[in-house]
């Protein structure tokens, strides 16, 4: 039996080898140590990965979770159906928090134990099988949630589209559900029987995405030792989705463009002229009009593209549908894992009701997998909901009226010193989680909710701010 892949990237050379004993018996394992040599691996892989452990603090910013945010995006970009699980020792809850609002389905502090590593693992390979399965006659129209009036009108283009041989673009962003309009508007085409071909644009190496589109000749290029065929003939007179279009080469789009005005096309390494009759749906979570200014998107492959377009609206836009999909994936996931469905306590549904799910419904599926998993049977409090939602810059960034008016005043009288203010309370905070953990450090950390590294790194900048002022 084939294991499921498993891509673990972590730039510990130490952890990597461990992790790969550690799982070696259940998942096949690929590494990494960086964002860029995981993105190589992954175009390099025959199939998606169907899991990831990402390690945030990376090359070449290893104190930061910037870059393995990064990563988690770029995963999902190129494989939209894995399931990351953040393995860090940046556990900061806001940290775990924007983690799983761009993807990431679980947030796991090093160290771990093995077992806990398996655990969560098996179940995010359990949710996969469970999401590929389907719950077959429970799936909603098209299998689009919602009620709301965007989602009716992007109904409503889809049943206007699906029938037209014509290009359809799908925009939209990341997480909001491009793939599941693609799909709605082959299962509506008329062609029951017909091929849908889904390439993802980012997912292929730019250099291979010329043959992977129309194939090769023998010969045409080092490595290429068999005849292969492309997309476009894989298509035959079906579909041909293109996902993340705005992440192709430049070169290629002259000739996708081609194909798209007379169906022409050339297997690459050989002379003569191909013909498809494929039909072209492409999705892109970009502003293709702002590539075309900028001069990196080509104005006739957007203009051909762009016959018909559709707008995937974001969640934050749809009112009601946010607690339709809420009961969708609850008596999805529950059904799944056999148990009641979980609750919200009156509170918990407004504080459900007034989240903005900055990643669309990626996020609210992976938030309701979450409840399901920690809360089955039992009624879910205010305080539980909003620990699995990311802050909102309004929320950080607002203050009520009369505190912004005290702000106001103390800045305009002049002589304030930031730095002196923020080292001031992480010493205070420092200071009490010590007294309180009997100057254990470790113990101090996870009060503080930090790391036991980030909590020495404040440390010595409390100590080097101090000694500043007092020279």
């Amino acid at each position: 039996m084939t294991l499921p892949a498993l891509l673990i990237i972590d730039d510990d050379p130490l952890i990597r080898d461990s992790l790969r004993l550690i799982l070696s018996d259940e998942f096949d394992i690929h590494l990494a140590e960086d964002r860029p040599q995981a993105i190589r691996l992954l175009r390099d892989m025959a199939s998606p990965p169907q899991l990831a452990l990402v390690d945030l603090g990376l090359p070449p910013t290893p104190h930061r979770p910037d870059e393995g945010f990064r990563l988690i995006t770029e995963l999902l970009a190129h494989a939209p159906n894995i399931k990351i699980i953040t393995l860090s020792g940046q556990n900061e809850e806001s940290n775990a928090r924007h983690a799983r609002t761009l993807g990431a389905i679980e947030f796991i502090a090093k160290p771990c134990a093995p077992e806990t590593l398996r655990t969560q693992l098996r179940d995010a390979l359990r949710i996969l099988h469970s999401e590929q399965a389907g719950l077959g006659d429970s799936q909603p129209q098209f299998g689009i949630v919602g009620n709301s009036p965007p989602i009716q009108a992007m109904r409503s283009q889809i049943e206007l589209y699906a029938r037209t041989p014509y290009p359809v673009l799908i925009e939209g962003e990341s997480g909001s559900g491009k793939e599941l309009v693609a799909a709605a508007l082959q299962n509506l085409s008329g062609k029951p029987e017909a091929s849908f071909v889904v390439l993802n644009c980012a997912a292929i190496s730019p250099n291979l995405l010329e043959s992977t589109l129309f194939g090769h000749a023998k010969g045409a290029f080092t490595g290429a030792t068999n005849t292969q065929i492309g997309f476009f003939e894989k298509a035959e007179s079906g579909t041909l989705f293109l996902d993340e279009i705005g992440e192709m080469p430049q070169e290629l789009q002259a000739k996708l463009l081609r194909v798209l005005e007379n169906g022409e096309y050339q297997r690459v390494g050989e002379a003569n002229t191909r013909k498809s009759n494929a039909r072209i749906i492409a999705a892109t979570n970009r502003d293709l009009r702002q590539a075309v200014r900028n001069g990196t998107f080509r104005t006739d492959l957007y203009h051909r593209l762009s016959i018909f377009t559709i707008q995937v609206p974001p969640l934050r836009t749809l009112g009601e549908d946010k607690v339709l999909l809420l009961e969708h994936f609850k008596n999805f996931y529950a059904t799944q894992a056999k148990c009641p469905p979980c609750r919200l306590d009156p509170a918990a549904q407004e504080a459900w009701a007034q989240y903005s799910f900055p990643g669309n419904t990626r996020e609210l599926r992976n938030i309701v997998i979450r409840l399901t998993t920690k809360y089955p049977r039992t009624e879910v409090t205010v305080r539980q909901l909003e620990a699995e939602f990311d802050p909102q810059p309004e929320m950080m960034g607002t203050a009520p009226t009369d505190q912004t008016a005290e702000v106001r005043q103390i800045l305009q009288q002049g002589g304030f010193d930031l730095d002196d203010l923020l080292m001031g309370y992480t010493a205070r905070y420092i200071d009490v989680a010590m007294e309180l953990a009997h100057g254990n450090v470790s113990e101090a950390a996870k009060l503080l909710g930090i790391a036991r590294t980030t909590l020495y790194s404040r440390m010595e900048a409390v100590q080097k701010h101090k000694a500043q002022k007092v020279q």
